[in-house]
């Protein structure tokens, strides 16, 4: 049995998939690689076939119809033969180093007497023209170099959360939550990270920076244009995350602060872009939104909403929302994403 496996979405992505598929290799015969072409009209399907042929113990090539990146990471899901899985998009790619390491540590907890649920390591933001890499890591937060539980962990500074290009799930317990991605649908990525996090029990942070996210491209579904254009599917997705958090019960202390430091993450992008948007539908729409956290989160709505980015979402009056923006400008500059 593999030791993980790695699901590829691949929606037009010849340009650059290879890049990301070599350095999946880098793991051997420890990894198996499932690409997902999602109905691509380049030549995405042959590369993944040809890859196939070539490393057929490794590399499984998948076509689909296309669902979106939720209904592709579905579908790597459903194929997954390795004791863990990690998305990773096809314009990203693994630092060789860290990925050696953070299998080694993976085949450790296989062979121990603990069942690891979740391995958390570094993301870079690889973005383009940018002439400093900034790095995410959990070191304040984190126990290093042990497997350990939601007694042990402290709380993430307010500019750092979980995203899935930090983590990696044990298998089983993707399917035994049923996560499930909304097809044809944005930003599900989110979802990834979100959900699982509920049945969380052991988890590990490996100090490597194991994940290249790669942003820049003026059509990328993370670039500023395009979320403002696809508001309704971030909104989608946060409505989903706060469903599952006014569901979700019996969490660890820790855990539900971390899940709903997450949330608070997710309803600050989308407050920022709706306000950006500049029209009266937009900004109706953040009113929306945070009245839907009210009447179906109402046990979290409080502390989100009196946090230091609930409160930056919400200052009123044009100023206010002038405020809001240049705010998150000056965290996006410091940070480096979209």
């Amino acid at each position: 049995m593999k030791t993980l496996s790695i699901t590829v979405p691949c929606y037009n992505s010849q340009e650059y998939m290879r890049n990301c598929v070599d350095s999946l290799l880098k793991g051997g015969e420890d990894v198996e690689i499932l690409i997902v072409d999602d109905g691509s009209k380049d030549d995405t399907l042959k590369i993944a076939k040809e890859y196939e042929e070539k490393y057929p113990t490794i590399v499984k090539a998948i076509h689909q119809e296309n669902k979106g990146h939720g209904g592709a990471v579905n579908t790597g899901l459903a194929h997954a033969t390795g004791l863990y899985f990690k998305v990773v998009d096809s314009d990203d790619w693994l630092n060789e180093e860290a990925f050696r390491k953070a299998i080694e540590v993976l085949k450790q907890c296989v062979r121990g007497p603990k069942t690891l649920d979740l391995l958390i390591c570094n993301y870079v933001y690889e973005k383009v023209g940018a002439k400093r890499k900034t790095v995410m890591r959990y070191r304040s937060a984190l126990p290093q170099n042990k497997i350990f539980g939601w007694d042990d962990v402290r709380p993430l500074g307010t500019s750092h959360y979980l995203l899935m290009h930090s983590m990696i799930y044990r298998t089983e317990l993707l399917w035994e939550c049923g996560l499930k991605l909304p097809e044809h649908t944005f930003y599900v990525d989110n979802l990834v990270a979100f959900i699982p996090l509920a049945s969380v029990q052991s988890m590990y942070y490996l100090d490597v920076n194991l994940y290249r996210y790669f942003i820049g491209r003026a059509d990328q579904s993370v670039s500023e244009s395009v979320m403002i254009g696809r508001m309704d599917q971030q909104i989608r997705v946060n409505k989903l995350m706060i469903d599952y958090m006014g569901q979700v019960k019996n969490l660890h202390r820790s855990q539900r602060g971390y899940m709903r430091h997450m949330l608070i993450m997710i309803m600050t992008v989308s407050s920022i872009f709706l306000i950006q948007a500049k029209t009266d539908e937009c900004f109706e729409k953040k009113k929306e939104l945070w009245r839907y956290l009210k009447v179906n989160d109402r046990a979290d709505y409080g502390k989100i909403r009196v946090s230091l980015l609930g409160r930056l979402c919400n200052l009123p009056g044009k100023g206010g929302r002038q405020v809001s923006v240049t705010g998150y400008k000056v965290v996006q500059k410091i940070y480096g994403f979209n």
